[in-house]
């Protein structure tokens, strides 16, 4: 019989090179492959009870195969919320249930649930309104800044017009059309005298004024004659023997002569605007009739400047007001409250507190962009260079659609974000344990505070980041990633994490699955990144992300392993089995709870199973006396121990080494008795 110590050290050499031997298993093979085939069609938890092969391989990979037939206490194990300190699963002291409900997304309570914003979103359009509110105002105060500068300098006419910041400055304060307007029209009106009844604005344009007015008065008129009409031939049809196609072509014909003098009333009353302004316009300056300033004489004196500013002022209302602090808040809350109600872009589209406020946060006038452009634009598939937001060759219509999550059928869907808020919850958790694992007191308060403090660095860090490169170019934020996997930041370069990053996770011949430890490739999993590095939308594994799908796989062929190895040599099993649970154990209790890491202990420091049976605080100071828990840790410290333990297990359970080829290696070719061979063991 091969010993102990050399089966273990044969098996734990290169575990990964092991686990591989044991995949390639006819009927390891068969399960996994079921597994992965299978179990993207699990919406619930019968559907994972209610498969045979799915419910027996999970069960398995979180060692709980002998509670397979408590399917009742399972499902309530599976439906725990665990961010919720009560729930059934974290209210067990046996650490296997709250991972078996953690590798599931059934009962934890999450933020990546379907939503037309994330939270995140939200805050960074917020964001985003205000700073363009911000920046209006300060562009508008440019302006003015810039017409104080210049408007001194003009001489003439064609210098005002030819200048398109001050034309633009003027148009605006005086309410001139800026994409209709005549530079022989400007010109000559900016040349004209209000007050004299011969000039340019008078003759030609004012003298119009009254014939608008009798015409605004004749279609009014007809506009009430119509109404008349049609209300006296819908009497009419009420009337016994009343020809009613008749009536009916009257009255259509009365409505359409009103909707036209309704129309010629807004047509002439928009022309007696212009009227008004061109007038306002003309008194604003000190041209001559022909475009040039008489000598030693401004372009606007000192009171027809402040009018202008004042008018600007005005005509950019909307501006101010946007940035104006109480103003802003409000819309914000009705952004906020509106936004909940949204679940589809038609809810967007009709929403106008969220519709106006989410265009104008990115600089899109809704005036001047029709509804079904943005839907097409909220649909688009960004990753697609062919969808229709990038087709428009415009910013603000990509920045859109990636601030919201719809899908190709106007659904909301899960946010796109570099890692799933359960993911990064699972990250904040699991390095604060790992940080303050093995301190107590005043120690353990200190570094829990620094533990927390990096915690909510990752979490608040982790939302803004949208590609690998950025995630690379933070150790800090690796470093927390990948002490909360139990993987050490000092063995790992940046650049190794690179290739990793790089990897293709289905190709088991990449650079990171050809790493020694597994939880590599379960980091690379746990994000959201594409072949090309970029944030994306990834498909799940039904019920579970990626690197939970991987880890539920990896943990079904090391229970495998352990249990393949235990049927031959019990004394290897509980090797492999303490190696694994090395990581998770934080205190003598930690150990002393699992009876198999209580043996293991025992076994090893060469005491009595009596001891197992002393009172429970008793035990624990026992393990700390012989036992730095900071080992367990050290890799090279934990091979140790368990070599040690593989060596003494054959002694004390009366197995023969005598033949084994270690022995052979100790001894130079000869041979060693067990007692010599125990003694050596106990001070390696």
């Amino acid at each position: 019989m091969v010993s102990t110590y050399l089966n273990y050290n044969l098996v734990s050499r290169d575990l990964q090179k092991s686990m591989q031997k044991i995949s390639q298993q006819a009927d390891v093979s068969k399960d996994s492959a079921y597994y992965k085939e299978n179990i993207g069609n699990v919406t619930s938890v019968d559907d994972l009870l209610n498969d045979f092969r799915l419910y027996s391989y999970a069960t398995k990979a979180y060692g709980l195969e002998d509670m397979a037939y408590a399917k009742a206490f399972l499902r309530k194990v599976l439906e725990s919320d665990l961010s919720d300190a009560n729930s059934f699963a974290n209210k067990l002291s046996d650490k296997r249930y709250r991972d078996f409900a953690a590798a599931f997304a059934f009962g934890t309570t999450s933020t990546d649930t379907k939503a037309a914003q994330s939270a995140n979103q939200t805050d960074d359009m917020i964001g985003l309104y205000t700073a363009v509110a911000k920046s209006g105002v300060e562009a508008l105060d440019a302006n003015k800044s810039y017409y104080n500068l210049t408007i001194g300098k003009v001489t003439n006419v064609n210098g005002l017009l030819a200048d398109e910041k001050l034309r633009d400055y003027v148009f605006s304060a005086y309410g001139i059309d800026k994409a209709l307007w005549s530079h022989d029209t400007i010109s000559k009106v900016l040349g004209s005298d209000p007050a004299d009844p011969n000039s340019y604005v008078n003759s030609v344009w004012v003298s119009q004024k009254a014939d608008i007015n009798a015409n605004v008065s004749k279609a009014q008129a007809a506009m009430l004659d119509a109404a008349a009409k049609i209300d006296a031939y819908t009497a009419q049809l009420k009337q016994p023997g009343a020809d009613m196609a008749d009536l009916r072509r009257k009255i259509e014909l009365e409505r359409a002569r009103g909707s036209m003098n309704e129309i010629s009333v807004v047509s002439y009353r928009k022309a007696l605007e212009t009227i008004d302004s061109y007038v306002a316009l003309a008194g604003a300056f000190e041209f001559s009739a022909d475009g040039t300033l008489p000598a030693g004489t401004p372009a606007q004196t000192a009171a027809q400047l402040t009018t202008t500013h004042s008018k600007y002022v005005n005509s950019q209302g909307a501006v101010y007001l946007a940035a104006d602090e109480t103003y802003s808040a409000s819309l914000i809350r009705q952004y906020r409250s509106g936004l909940a109600n949204v679940k589809t872009i038609d809810n967007f589209l009709k929403t106008p507190n969220v519709y106006n406020f989410a265009l104008k946060s990115f600089g899109i006038d809704p005036e001047t962009v029709s509804p079904t452009t943005i839907k097409n634009v909220l649909m688009s598939d960004l990753d697609d260079p062919r969808s229709y937001a990038n087709k428009l060759k415009d910013d603000r219509f990509v920045q859109l659609a990636s601030a919201f999550n719809f899908d190709s059928s106007g659904n909301i869907t899960t946010p796109v974000v570099a890692q799933d808020a359960t993911e990064v919850t699972q990250v904040m958790k699991d390095y604060i344990i790992s940080k303050t694992r093995f301190t107590k007191g005043k120690e353990q308060e200190a570094l829990r505070e620094t533990a927390d403090k990096d915690a909510v660095y990752y979490q608040n860090t982790i939302a803004n980041i949208e590609s690998v490169k950025d995630l690379l170019a933070d150790r800090k934020l690796l470093d927390i990633a990948l002490t909360a996997r139990g993987l050490d930041p000092t063995e790992v370069t940046t650049a190794d994490l690179r290739q990793m990053f790089e990897s293709d996770l289905n190709d088991p011949k990449s650079f990171v699955n050809t790493q020694t430890d597994p939880r590599f490739a379960e980091l690379v999993a746990s994000f959201n990144f594409d072949d090309d590095g970029e944030m994306a939308r990834l498909p799940k594994f039904g019920p579970q992300t990626r690197d939970q799908f991987m880890e539920t796989q990896r943990r079904y062929l090391q229970q495998t392993l352990e249990t393949q190895q235990g049927e031959t040599n019990p004394g290897v099993r509980l090797a492999l089995y303490f190696e694994r649970k090395a990581q998770t154990i934080t205190s003598a209790y930690d150990l002393l709870a699992d009876k198999a890491l209580a043996e293991v202990f025992r076994t090893t420091f060469n005491l009595p199973d009596e001891v197992g049976a002393m009172d429970i605080d008793q035990q624990a100071k026992v393990v700390e006396r012989h036992l730095d828990l900071t080992d367990l840790a050290d890799p090279a410290k934990l091979a140790k121990l368990l070599n040690r333990f593989s060596a003494l297990y054959d002694i004390k359970n009366g197995t023969s080494i005598a033949s084994s080829p270690i022995v052979t290696l100790y001894q130079g070719g000869g041979l060693l008795s067990d007692t010599t061979f125990a003694a050596m063991a106990r001070g390696a």
